[in-house]
């Protein structure tokens, strides 16, 4: 594979960038839409937490197979194909029949979330790939292509969060999935448009055995990321959207809407301020006068310090032995505060992982990466909805906090190539 000529590249950068955008709104708005919206039929943490399973194990196989289809079709291929599954996917949703059992309707569900974790991880995964083809190579250029691509993303994803949760409210559940179906539909022919030309358009002789990665690194830093996102995962998905709901809603229709609002806006705030932070790490690591090595050992102690947030916070739940507002003030602020850390933390990954990769077999190792990633929500959206029915949320944060621990030690065992003592240059 080849780069992208230099007069496409930022054009390329900005394309790919606005696609993956339209994506996440629409992929955080469908995830709030479906919590929200099945809570308010009764279903328990434990069914909700199995309406995304399935999208998180179709993640983990389609980021382990879409680093061979990107070297295989091309990178531009791979992010069509994401588009337009999520918009299959959204039009899917609305044949939904609340007439149907539940058993019924949570196997329909499982089903297109399914279809939505393949499209989301097709895009994902060309989206960076091309980012490290596409960034400049010199001084810290790819740590801040991928924090501004990343972070943008998380911050879109947000918005999402906030859409969905105000969409249940205002238009019903049917027509919100219908207008964001109709209007991603109309960004896909958009794109299909105005995408340069540049990208790798993929070879023939990929051999899909290539996604396995036999370099140290990268399988350390992919089993640090399973539970790093586990740990965000296991309190993000079910736990603390259900616990505020109990907080929040009265019960009547218009306590509901209410609680939607607020429980939306929390999300949407939390999702925005980690992309924001994200999209800063490379400032706030000082990126650009870090070698590969500081940069290695400050992953290290960010996931340390990050640990510290739910451990203290399960600590807090405990006390409490019941809600109370100076609980539900103390968990937005830990929780916001877990954001920022986690959001470096993330960033720091999401830089290292494109360090360690080789050009000619980056979407190999960027796909293997996002399987693990994909691996580590499966498993906290499990947890999830198991620790909270089994322990409320003071389990979901007190996993959380061991969780993040394993990923500091996982982290620990990454090293600097001998071969790469300079400063970070990509």
């Amino acid at each position: 594979m080849t780069s992208a000529p230099a007069q496409n590249g930022l054009a390329a950068y900005m394309a790919v960038t606005a696609a993956y955008w339209a994506f996440m709104l629409t992929d955080g708005a469908l995830r709030m839409l479906v919590l929200l919206h099945f809570h308010t039929l009764g279903f328990s943490p434990v069914q909700l937490a199995y309406l995304f399973v399935l999208y998180e194990i179709a993640g983990m196989v389609t980021n382990l197979s879409a680093g061979w289809i990107a070297a295989r079709f091309g990178l531009t291929s791979t992010l069509y194909a994401g588009l337009g599954l999520q918009v299959v996917a959204l039009v899917a949703l609305t044949q939904l029949d609340p007439d149907w059992q539940i058993a019924t309707s949570v196997a329909f569900v499982m089903l297109v979330q399914g279809l939505s974790g393949v499209a989301k991880d097709l895009a994902k995964m060309a989206s960076k790939s091309a980012v490290k083809l596409l960034a400049p190579k010199d001084g810290d250029g790819l740590f801040r292509w991928v924090a501004v691509l990343t972070g943008s993303k998380n911050a879109v994803k947000g918005l999402g969060f906030l859409l969905g949760a105000a969409l249940l409210a205002l238009a019903g559940f049917t027509w919100a999935t219908l207008g964001m179906a109709v209007i991603l539909g109309l960004i896909l022919i958009a794109v299909l448009i105005a995408m340069p030309a540049g990208l790798p358009t993929g070879r023939k002789g990929a051999k899909f055995s290539e996604v396995f990665s036999k370099s140290r690194n990268i399988n350390w830093l992919s089993a640090a990321r399973v539970v790093l996102f586990g740990a965000r995962d296991v309190w993000f998905v079910v736990g603390i959207p259900v616990y505020f709901y109990a907080v929040l809603s009265d019960g009547t229709e218009d306590g509901n809407r209410a609680a939607f609002f607020l429980i939306g806006s929390f999300m949407a705030i939390w999702i925005i301020c980690y992309g924001a932070i994200q999209a800063a790490a490379p400032r706030i690591l000082r990126a650009p006068s870090r070698s590969e090595a500081e940069l290695i050992a400050a992953a290290r102690r960010w996931a340390g310090m990050l640990a510290v947030v739910p451990a203290v916070l399960t600590g807090a739940v405990l006390v409490a032995a019941g809600p109370a507002l100076w609980l539900t003030v103390t968990l937005v602020i830990g929780l916001l505060v877990f954001g920022a850390l986690f959001a470096v933390n993330s960033a720091l990954h999401s830089y290292l992982i494109l360090a360690f990769s080789k050009d000619e077999r980056v979407t190999m190792d960027v796909g293997f990466y996002y399987m693990a990633n994909a691996g580590g929500r499966l498993l906290g959206t499990v947890l999830s909805g198991l620790t909270y029915q089994l322990g409320g949320v003071a389990a979901c944060l007190g996993t959380a906090a061991v969780m993040i621990a394993l990923s500091a030690l996982a982290a620990g065992r990454l090293s600097s190539a001998p071969s790469a003592p300079e400063k970070v240059a990509a």
